[in-house]
């Protein structure tokens, strides 16, 4: 993977991210709830309780339910729901593993299109449309994952310079401008509710 992304804001937490394909797909997970910098932090805070360099599915997924939800909640906690996003994260880690050997990277090395790229991410635990849409964006705009049709699967989130989600996020400047373009479109939509 080895590209450089600055998701997390933290220079440690965003080398993992950018090395690990299983970090960047926890950090995804774990953005929902809390601010995208947390989340993208957790995968690097998970590794370190860990006292890791990196996460192991097979570690994540054979550690204890109870003991795993602990470390998720330790102060400062992974996420605002340690306990849901640690059971979370254990199950996207045996799904990994059931489905393509625990390589987090064989997600995507060999989809043949953005169709099926889009249809394999959609099938990993925790990941919804919406999700799976950006997830295909940020493979593509960040990590170099371009199969032929990779930004119309993506749909919006696929837009060339658009500011739109976590994976139009290069620094400080970009993250908020993702930041102005949500809450802009929060404000639309409680008018149009009005």
């Amino acid at each position: 993977m080895d590209h450089t992304v600055r998701l997390a804001q933290e220079p440690e937490a965003d080398a993992l991210l950018s090395r690990s394909p299983l970090a960047a797909l926890v950090g995804l997970l774990l953005d929902q709830q809390v601010p995208m910098e947390w989340a993208f932090a957790g995968p690097y805070t998970i590794a370190q309780r860990l006292g890791a360099d990196d996460l192991d599915p097979y570690e994540i997924a054979a550690y204890d339910p109870e003991e795993f939800a602990a470390l998720l909640s330790r102060k400062p906690a992974v996420h605002r729901y340690p306990a849901a996003m640690a059971k979370r994260v254990q199950t996207l880690c045996r799904y990994l593993i059931d489905h393509y050997d625990g390589e987090a990277r064989a997600l995507w090395e060999d989809a043949g299109s953005g169709a099926e790229l889009l249809r394999r991410v959609k099938a990993l635990p925790g990941y919804g449309d919406q999700k799976a849409r950006i997830c295909v964006a940020l493979l593509g705009k960040r990590y170099g994952v371009t199969p032929e049709g990779w930004r119309e699967a993506a749909g919006a989130y696929g837009e060339e310079g658009s500011y739109r989600s976590v994976a139009d996020v290069t620094g400080p400047d970009s993250l908020h401008r993702v930041r102005a373009f949500k809450q802009e479109a929060k404000r639309a939509a409680r008018e149009a509710g009005s």
